[in-house]
């Protein structure tokens, strides 16, 4: 979510004037080419929580971890523990002090820590023990003046075995946007190892795999850069660039780089794009885009994925089943299937540009909550076994049945 959203008060249903989502680069029409329906995800339950909006999700072992975002009926500082073994209630809560709304919660890689993303004024994350997956112990917190204004997201990765999180920095008070990593190896004394200003007008979110670093820096693009695995020297302390690309129409919010485990390929990088026009509950818009790596020094853009009247914010992946799970706020929940070339496409669905709309090549493969009743706006969307969790910033969360899809 953009600063100047995340600055406004919100309500329930927020009653603005709205852009509605639009393809810069449309097709003739907008009715699929391919035949294919996509499937209908049952609901298995819901976990209602209806005082603050809902916003990031994480899930593991069968509990499901929420933070809260703004001014509802009450502050947006408090983490949400749901236990999710059937339907889902919640088990506990813990209020974060002195933050006015929570972005991004993570788990890591080993399940051991929960880490959570505070802002404004003072950003910091808090690190959780969560050993004990219905009770949330604090190891410690880590501020510095490089993260002051606000930390808004924060991803969790490991290079040359030792365990980093990476933090998108709010702009404010003449302070530019910045990526600020810190090595969490110790949970309990966090140490901050790198700084740099970064992104115009935000530094959104990065994703990290296998020494790559990529980093969501909205209109300056989405940016790719050695830390240790590259090979063009990088390291944590001290990245190296490698390439940049600015896909269509911009704001570079969210990156997910796609490991095929049938094939092999690392061929693909998905860029989320959050477009302008945001309303809780009523509108949205910005297209998820497929970027070609497969020559990572020279990145194309080959696809995207548009649904007309929404627009997408966080998404996850079942690579075992090459599926892409989309949070489209008031748009739902949106499964893509992104396995093969997905330059290829039939005729009708190329726009002007060259780009293959995957929608109208009849790439989406399952959805929910999609026809407007009842009303959603659907943040994050996380995975564990068969079960897809979604937040909803006006309800809590839904769980839907994902095994039709799974192959």
């Amino acid at each position: 979510m953009t600063q100047s959203t995340r600055l406004a008060l919100a309500l329930p249903l927020v009653t603005l004037t709205v852009l509605t989502a639009c393809d810069k680069n449309p097709v003739a029409n907008d009715t699929p080419v391919d035949p294919t329906v996509p499937i209908n995800m049952p609901t298995l339950g819901r976990g209602l929580e209806g005082s603050r909006f809902t916003a990031e999700i994480a899930v593991r072992n069968g509990f499901v971890y929420t933070t809260t975002w703004s001014q509802r009926f009450a502050q947006g500082n408090t983490v949400f523990t749901w236990e999710a073994g059937g339907v889902p209630f919640l088990a506990d809560s813990t209020r974060i002090e002195d933050a006015t709304t929570l972005g991004d919660v993570q788990i890591s890689d080993d399940g051991n820590l929960l880490v959570v993303a505070t802002e404004r004024v003072p950003g910091r994350i808090v690190i959780f023990d969560r050993s004990r997956t219905d009770l949330l112990v604090e190891l410690s917190q880590f501020h510095s003046p490089e993260t002051d204004q606000g930390v808004h997201t924060a991803k969790l990765g490991r290079v040359g075995g030792r365990h980093y999180a990476f933090l998108s920095i709010d702009p404010g008070n003449n302070e530019p946007p910045r990526l600020v990593i810190v090595d969490i190896t110790d949970p309990a004394n966090p140490t901050q190892v790198f700084a740099r200003a970064m992104g115009l007008p935000f530094m959104h979110d990065v994703f990290v795999r296998d020494g790559i670093l990529f980093t969501a820096e909205w209109d300056d693009g989405l940016g790719i850069w050695d830390i240790g695995g590259g090979g063009k020297g990088g390291t944590v302390q001290d990245p190296v660039q490698i390439s940049n690309i600015h896909t269509v129409n911009g704001n570079v919010h969210n990156v997910w780089w796609f490991h095929d485990p049938t094939t092999g390929e690392k061929r693909y990088a998905f860029v989320g794009e959050e477009g302008a026009g945001f309303a809780v509950g009523s509108s949205s818009s910005g297209d998820i885009h497929a970027v070609d790596i497969s020559d990572i020094e020279n990145p194309r853009e080959v696809a995207y994925f548009h649904v007309p009247g929404a627009g997408t914010h966080n998404f996850t992946m079942d690579e075992s089943s090459g599926i892409l799970y989309a949070a489209y706020y008031n748009g739902g929940v949106r499964a893509i299937d992104v396995r093969g070339d997905l330059s290829v496409c039939p005729d009708g669905a190329r726009a002007a540009d060259g780009r293959c709309n995957m929608r109208l090549a009849g790439r989406e493969a399952g959805k929910a909550l999609t026809d407007g009743s009842p009303t959603v706006s659907i943040w994050g969307v996380a995975l564990e076994g068969h079960r897809l969790f979604a937040s909803d910033m006006l309800s809590g969360i839904w769980v839907f049945d994902i095994s039709d899809l799974e192959r």
